[in-house]
């Protein structure tokens, strides 16, 4: 019996479709674990190391959300398009039981996607620990002034960025915040980690993609006041001028389920509304 974990925005549509698929799924002798995301806010339980699969039903905020429900446990995931954005989603509400039939056939493939590990220390000590799938944000509230953001990579002084905020994304994350401030958008297979200023005080400083294997440091330069850190948009805290910010590749991944004949760059393309896009 396969165990099957739907994860489900809160919305009346994705409900629904979540309790037809239910259905389906039981139809078929599956077991099924429904779990609806919560408020960014709210704690939840991790996922039951029993799932063979996740299904996530919702836009990329429900999908980063169900990899915060996963954890670091090797349980794939597949995106069904139920919102406005889509880019980590594989397939869409109206082909969504073709792809789980496609699914409980083992008809598809799978492709790591890497995360970043992110580690706030206060005084020396850990005061906030997490992984990313697609961005840390450090940026300012406002009424903050600019923020000027020490940047070390693997301890070396790189620069200090005078800028709205940082963003420090994975190539998965480079189609989301970092592409609307600038940043490059970089395949998910190259092994890279890309630093995007926001609005930028000195016009020179420019997106820089540099080594997945690099380590990244960041201190707030000057004593600042509402200056806050998010990850993933799911999850943060506000930082002082003696905190120190570490990034650094994580060991563990994100398995994403990839069906047959869809393409990256077909979805590239529709969601930039390239010439060439699917309609």
């Amino acid at each position: 019996m396969k165990s099957i974990g739907l994860y489900v925005k809160k919305d009346a549509e994705a409900c629904r479709k979540a309790a037809e698929l239910e259905n389906w799924l039981v139809a078929r002798g599956c077991n099924v674990i429904r779990q609806s995301s919560p408020s960014l806010s709210a704690d939840m339980a991790g996922a039951p190391d029993s799932l063979e699969c996740v299904m996530v039903l919702g836009g990329d905020g429900t999908f980063l959300s169900a990899v915060r429900w996963i954890g670091r446990q090797r349980i794939p995931l597949l995106g069904v398009k139920f919102g406005e954005v889509g880019f980590l989603a594989e397939t869409t509400e109206d082909q969504l039981f073709g792809a789980a039939q496609m699914v409980l056939d083992n008809r598809f493939a799978i492709r790591e996607r890497m995360q970043l590990s992110v580690t706030v220390l206060r005084g020396g000590r850990p005061v906030m620990n997490g992984i990313v799938l697609n961005d840390v944000v450090i940026n300012k509230g406002a009424l903050a002034r600019l923020a000027d953001i020490e940047t070390h990579v693997d301890n070396h002084y790189l620069t200090t960025f005078r800028a709205d905020g940082l963003i420090i994304a994975t190539p998965t994350g480079s189609t989301a915040y970092s592409l609307a401030a600038g940043g490059p958008v970089i395949h998910p297979g190259v092994a890279g980690i890309v630093m995007t200023p926001i609005c930028p005080f000195t016009l020179t400083n420019r997106p820089l993609i540099i080594p997945d294997s690099a380590c990244i440091e960041m201190r707030l330069a000057k004593p600042s006041e509402d200056i806050m850190l998010t990850m993933d948009g799911q999850a943060g805290c506000n930082i002082t001028g003696g905190d120190a910010v570490r990034i650094c590749k994580d060991n563990h991944s994100v398995r994403m389920i990839t069906l047959p004949d869809h393409n990256y760059y077909d979805i590239l393309k529709e969601k930039l509304h390239w010439s060439g896009g699917r309609v």
